[in-house]
């Protein structure tokens, strides 16, 4: 994509079927260590490239951002679509362009419960995650903040195609011209991008029927769990349940930040995900 100069794009996709199931579309910055992102639910890779100002002041780090299936550029799932069939799909494509190489997980929404999902799958070449405001319990069983907006710009929202203005209005805790553009840069394009009917049909199996911790107790890899005191969406009080799992996990709330906490809070987010980073490189020499 234009916007991603400096990166390498992959995709098995093309014109003629191959027998072989074809491969997520990611976009790769960086060598050294893989660093798998994977974004939430109805959007793609786009939102998590904010995060790259964390990762580009380091050496050794190679960000494979992942288009989940039916998202951005990555094909559909063949089968029903269910959690565990996500989960197969980024197990796929972790065996394949990963390895063997241990690796870390950066997952943020519903790609936190996939990159908790790679942890009880590949437990022993996990080196850690960090958890974006990661979806933990179904939509209600939730504990969650009232709904709040801290900035409201009525000429700005007026503005608006009204289709972009609800999507945009429904999250957004700054709705003003600083969060319009975040939100139109890096999460209105998967909004676009992705398949209704497929989207739909995850919400009727949203979640592991099995929870990923309940397959393997306690992971002693460095984690790091962040959530926004504002987020209405997947809330900050149901990630403390995680932390028993996690012997070796810092866990932040954020004040002054929504769902899209990386986007409300840019700075507090890329300092926690530098000191996470740091500690994996240490554990690593």
């Amino acid at each position: 994509m234009t916007e991603e100069t400096g990166s390498t794009e992959n995709s098995a996709a093309s014109e003629t079927p191959q027998p072989e199931r074809q491969l997520l579309h990611h976009v790769e910055f960086g060598s050294g260590t893989p660093v798998v992102l994977l974004h939430g639910y109805t959007i793609d890779h786009r939102l998590l490239l904010p995060l790259e100002p964390a990762f580009a002041m380091r050496h050794g780090w190679r960000r494979l951002y992942v288009d989940l299936p039916g998202s951005g550029r990555s094909p559909r799932l063949d089968g029903p679509v269910t959690a565990e069939a996500m989960g197969e799909a980024v197990l796929r494509f972790v065996d394949k362009v990963v390895g063997d190489e241990p690796f870390a997980v950066v997952g943020i929404s519903y790609g936190g419960q996939l990159a908790r999902h790679l942890v009880a799958e590949r437990g022993p070449q996990v080196l850690g995650t960090a958890l974006i405001a990661p979806l933990v319990k179904p939509s209600g069983q939730r504990l969650l903040p009232e709904r709040q907006v801290l900035i409201r710009d009525e000429a700005l929202l007026a503005s608006l195609d009204p289709a972009d203005r609800e999507v945009f209005a429904g999250i957004a805790l700054y709705q003003d011209d600083a969060g319009w553009s975040a939100f139109r840069d890096h999460v209105l394009p998967g909004i676009r991008a992705h398949h209704r009917g497929d989207a739909a049909a995850l919400l009727k199996a949203y979640t592991f029927a099995r929870t990923p911790e309940s397959r393997f107790g306690t992971h002693d890899g460095r984690h790091l769990v962040v959530t926004g005191r504002q987020d209405h969406m997947v809330g900050w009080r149901d990630q403390l349940d995680l932390l028993d799992h996690y012997p070796r996990a810092t866990y932040a709330v954020i004040d002054g930040a929504g769902h899209n906490v990386h986007l409300d809070q840019p700075d507090a987010v890329h300092g926690l995900i530098g000191n996470w980073l740091d500690t994996l490189a240490v554990e690593r020499r």
